[in-house]
């Protein structure tokens, strides 16, 4: 490779591209179709090459946050490596919480993170990270947040470090990757790629590379399952990221096994199949744990069941041998069957008679509904269910759903079917709030499938402006906004369990659809009265091409199916009155944030 240029718009020459176009190249040869982001001096180099190579999208996003999950959208949507790329200083801290989720989530990722001229590192460059005469290290930052991190100090190191980036993002587990790019490092001039310039093949970091199947551990998981007449599954997001549904099902049906999900992977099992128990955790139905403690043995598949997935089931767990077939160790005691997930579930459904058998007896995904607030006089306002039901109703069976944080969050979690081929998404890695609008572009502007982005007004103050990304790409999302202006579920916690002596979460009343149809006149935004107004809105919206809005009121007194706030209702108190359930007493308490 050639030296380094000195002159910011020097053209190369014959022969030549920049370090940013032989970059573009290769992502494109990765498979990248689109790249999120936000611009600046420090990147701007990277979206020029980008824009060049007519194969990628360069997306521009309104925060830096909201473009890491466009690229975290793009990627549980697509199975690919999603990309996003933003400046340094500022922009570079804003991707931190975005990388995160995508980290806690095993979600691939590429950062492409501009800085400042080597040659001004600590030299009081403006928004110097380089670590030296008194800057912090940008490496300190991203590396706690991602699977490999590397400073590009030169443009011979990229050959070597883009690689290995790409395949510590998408080995087991997944999750970001991030190279930290200097501004003369990307204008650099190196040997076109057709010249010559041969990059070495991908080779996963031997930290990152995935393990084989333990024959020791595959008979063990073999054995279990094959002793026993009852088996509960609990399939989490693993099975998506894996593609490895087709397995999943299989594995049931020889097994005879009822199959429950967490609360992030509803649509990893047919929501509609007989053999469906429902959710399991803190957002979950009270079937599941009837199934659990009736099993001989809680097979878990592609999940690691965390708290949000356990909750309330801890003491079933705990008188149920596990079997967790996962790349990662269960966070429950019990036997581990790691390495390929789609591998492993072919390797244990090939020990189990072909035959397919019915599952026992279940009572199914019954939803839980504590007492609704009586409605105050011309409020207008529509619960959680009425809302869920219209969505329900005008959801297309192709479409992507992604769901955000609150208790309309929950609500969607509890009571709406996934669609049967699209994806249904709850990120919750770190559970930030805002997450879903730009998730929910990544994904639609990757497939082309109408979207569905649930959230609330919360959610909305925080991110929601990306609405504008959606209408300047054409995106076909249909944001659905439950506002109760309020920070709802902090609300229902300050009233339930610190005796409601403060409204700091309680809100005037904002016009959300109003404001948002002000804001953008070509875009099909209002307001739904009730659950006809709002199915006819979202029907609306899937026969266009284009971004929709459509807000309705909800109660913020209105307590969601969420088990930390179960016990504090009527309905609660008599289920766990009945002698088939322990009593809440007995249960313990479920701490989540």
């Amino acid at each position: 490779m050639t030296a380094m240029t000195d002159t910011a718009r020097e053209i190369p020459g014959e022969g030549v591209v920049r370090l940013v176009d032989y970059l573009a190249a290769e992502l494109t040869r990765a498979g990248v179709t689109h790249m999120f982001g936000v611009g600046g001096a420090n990147i701007e180099d990277l979206y020029d090459a980008v824009h060049r190579t007519g194969t990628i999208r360069g997306v521009v996003a309104k925060h830096e946050f909201s473009a890491v999950t466009m690229a975290d959208g793009y990627a549980r949507a697509t199975r690919r490596l999603g990309v996003v790329a933003a400046t340094s200083g500022g922009g570079a801290m804003n991707l931190v919480p975005g990388l995160a989720e995508a980290y806690a989530s095993r979600v691939p990722v590429l950062a492409l993170v501009g800085q400042p001229p080597t040659g001004q590192e600590g030299l009081g460059a403006f928004q110097d990270s380089s670590g030296k005469a008194g800057s912090f290290d940008a490496r300190e930052v991203f590396t706690p947040v991602s699977r490999f991190c590397a400073r590009v100090d030169d443009a011979d190191s990229l050959v070597e470090l883009l690689p290995r980036a790409i395949a510590a993002a998408q080995a087991d587990p997944k999750g970001p990757a991030v190279l930290l790019l200097p501004k003369d490092v990307q204008q650099a001039q190196v040997e076109s790629p057709d010249r010559g310039l041969t990059p070495p093949p991908v080779v996963p970091l031997p930290t990152a590379s995935a393990p084989g199947l333990e024959p020791e551990a595959v008979d063990a998981a073999s054995a279990a399952l094959r002793g026993a007449s009852r088996v509960l599954v609990i399939a989490g997001e693993g099975v998506a990221a894996a593609d490895a549904r087709a397995e999943l099902a299989e594995l049931a049906r020889r097994l005879g096994a009822w199959v429950a999900v967490t609360p992030d992977a509803k649509d990893v099992f047919d929501n509609r199949a007989t053999r469906f128990a429902g959710v399991a955790g803190v957002m979950g139905h009270a079937n599941v744990e009837d199934c659990l403690r009736r099993a001989d043995v809680c097979l878990l598949v592609g999940t690691r069941l965390p708290l949000l997935a356990r909750g309330g089931l801890d003491q079933a767990l705990a008188a149920t041998p596990v079997v967790c077939i996962d790349p990662e160790p269960p966070f429950v005691a019990g036997i581990a069957l790691g390495g390929n997930l789609r591998d492993a579930l072919r390797a244990v459904a090939g020990r189990l008679p072909p035959r397919p058998l019915p599952c026992p007896e279940h009572a199914g995904p019954l939803p839980t509904l504590p007492p609704a607030p009586v409605p105050q006089a011309g409020a207008g306002t529509l619960s959680y269910a009425e809302a869920v039901a219209a969505v329900e109703a005008a959801l297309p069976q192709d479409a992507h759903v992604f769901v955000d944080a609150g208790n309309a969050g929950a609500s969607a979690v509890h009571l709406l079917p996934a669609p049967r081929h699209g994806r249904f998404v709850v990120a919750v890695g770190m559970g930030g709030m805002g997450y879903t609008f730009g998730a929910g572009i990544g994904a639609a502007l990757a497939t082309g499938r109408r979207t569905y982005v649930l959230a609330g007004d919360g959610a909305f103050f925080m991110h929601g402006m990306e609405v504008h990304t959606a209408a300047e790409y054409d995106a076909p999302v249909t944001f659905v906004i439950f506002n109760n202006n309020a920070h709802a579920m902090c609300a229902v916690r300050e009233e339930l369990i610190q005796g409601g002596v403060r409204s700091d979460d309680l809100f005037a009343r904002t016009d959300v659809a109003g404001g948002v149809a002000t804001a953008f006149p070509a875009l099909d935004a209002g307001r739904a009265g009730d659950g006809a107004q709002l199915r006819r809105a979202l029907l609306r919206g899937n026969a266009s091409s284009g971004p929709a809005f459509v807000a309705v009121d909800c109660d913020p007194r209105e307590i969601p199916p969420f088990l930390p706030f179960l016990s504090f209702t009527a309905s609660a108190e008599n289920t766990e009155s009945t002698e088939s359930e322990e009593s809440s007493d007995e249960r313990g308490p479920v701490h989540v944030g």
